[in-house]
């Protein structure tokens, strides 16, 4: 499918993927978008929905590194050194990660060595140990859901009622360096079921767990 998309020129491709692609032996109430692929499927259908999964995250990878890689550094000028793209992503994003970083071809080769997919609790413990405010040394791009909002802050989202057993989701994306700082969130819903875009571009403190 992905294939085919590519030789028609199809710009966009919806993948719909399963809670089963984390299945294990034990129960998983309670987790979130931190949890990772387990290391042994108990049957085929959650191992061949992961694999899908993690080749149309590489896929989106693929086009992102071919894409949108070098526009990140165009900005720095001449007189610096190029910086690292730090991708800040869930699990399922290092798995894909993984799984483009280790290929052998041109693109790959080119970009590995200024590259990084890291979680935002490793990100952050890194920018607190290894500072780069004004990111000389690095640029970081990040496309992650968030889908433990805190109670606490659902009053901020009031005009997008809840109906009984739904959450709230933050779809946060944005790159800090190459010349500016560009920072979105788009709100969602989810009720255990089904996923709802309820308003995109809203006003979120990006930077704040």
């Amino acid at each position: 499918v992905i294939a085919a998309c590519r030789a028609a020129r199809v710009g966009k491709l919806v993948f719909t993927s399963s809670p089963s692609v984390v299945a294990t032996d034990h129960d998983l109430r309670g987790i979130d978008e931190s949890q990772p692929y387990p290391s042994r499927y108990q049957a085929f259908y959650p191992e061949t929905k992961a694999a899908a999964e993690r080749a149309v995250l590489a896929a989106h990878l693929v086009n992102w590194l071919d894409g949108a890689f070098e526009p990140l550094l165009a900005d720095r000028g001449p007189e610096r050194h190029p910086p690292a793209v730090v991708l800040t992503t869930t699990a399922a994003g290092l798995a894909a990660a993984a799984d483009v970083l280790g290929r052998d071809d041109p693109l790959t080769r080119l970009r590995r060595p200024r590259f990084a997919a890291v979680t935002e609790l490793d990100y952050r413990l890194w920018c607190h140990r290894h500072p780069d405010p004004e990111h000389r040394l690095h640029v970081n791009h990040w496309s992650w859901i968030k889908t433990r909002v805190p109670p606490q802050r659902w009053p901020a989202f009031a005009r997008h009622a809840l109906a009984p057993g739904e959450c709230y989701w933050l779809h946060r994306t944005g790159t800090v360096g190459a010349g500016a700082e560009r920072r979105f969130c788009h709100l969602w819903k989810w009720n255990g079921r089904h996923a709802v875009l309820l308003e995109p571009f809203v006003a979120e403190g990006v930077g704040r767990l």
